[in-house]
């Protein structure tokens, strides 16, 4: 607001206090053009300032008269929050902390900030210092990189501090995306190893048997004689006779050899 009020070489209605006709005062029309002019100028220039405030502020400084008394109301008012923004600023910049989960170049740039305001503030901090806490507050991962800059002996500018930081910064972006993509590979790889040996072990399950092949697949057929019907081609447990049959044909063969056996003792 300072700034735009001067360029419309205003500031002067705020810091003087309003022209008045004296009692020796020759020629009155100049003064009453003068004081004229000033009110004139007092009212833009208090109307400009009031134009800045907000809707709540206009109506609390409207009933101010002139605008060196609306400047000096609110320069009292605000002045100790002036003190307060110092102390603020400062703070936030003894308290900030990089993380490693943000980029530490736009990390550098939000203390830049802080920094730059502490200097608008009036205070004043050296490139030198400034180097050296930007340096300070790197996260911890960059322990390595941070010792490397303390250790070097020629000065460096806030430029060459902030391209250094962005190579390191980048040269681990890139190095992280190589180790993440061996990372996947490896865990791809496993997962095609392991669905293998489980589909191989699913077919091994349910395979085929192994049994006899050629002609080992099928019974040889029996070639002997039976015992129960005196037939050919089967053995007497696969026999289809009866055993009724059976044992009646087996009495009539001893009756019958019986008889033989009698009828050659008898000759």
């Amino acid at each position: 607001m300072l700034f735009y009020l001067t360029m419309l070489n205003l500031p002067k209605f705020f810091k003087d206090d309003p022209p008045t006709v004296k009692e020796d005062e020759v020629d009155e029309v100049t003064a009453f053009t003068a004081i004229k002019t000033w009110k004139h100028s007092n009212f833009l220039c208090q109307n400009y300032i009031l134009n800045g405030l907000s809707d709540a502020l206009y109506e609390v400084y409207s009933v101010k008269k002139t605008a060196k008394e609306l400047w000096t109301s609110l320069d009292h008012k605000y002045k100790p929050e002036d003190a307060k923004t110092k102390k603020f600023l400062v703070a936030k910049f003894l308290n900030f902390v990089m993380i490693d989960s943000k980029l530490v170049v736009n990390q550098v740039r939000e203390l830049q900030l802080i920094i730059h305001g502490i200097l608008v503030e009036g205070m004043i901090i050296s490139e030198s210092f400034q180097m050296a806490i930007i340096i300070e507050k790197l996260p911890p991962t960059w322990n390595d990189f941070e010792n490397y800059l303390k250790h070097k002996r020629k000065e460096m500018s806030e430029e060459d501090l902030i391209v250094r930081l962005q190579i390191e910064e980048d040269n681990r972006g890139t190095k992280k995306r190589l180790n993440k993509g061996a990372n996947d590979n490896i865990a791809r790889l496993n997962i095609i190893e392991v669905k293998k040996d489980f589909t191989k072990g699913k077919q091994l399950q349910n395979g085929p048997k192994l049994g006899p092949k050629g002609s080992f697949s099928k019974m040889q057929k029996f070639q002997g004689k039976c015992f129960n019907c005196n037939k050919m081609g089967h053995k007497s447990s696969d026999c289809r006779i009866s055993k009724k049959v059976r044992a009646n044909e087996a009495n009539a063969v001893e009756k019958i050899s019986k008889e033989v056996f009698d009828m050659e003792l008898c000759a």
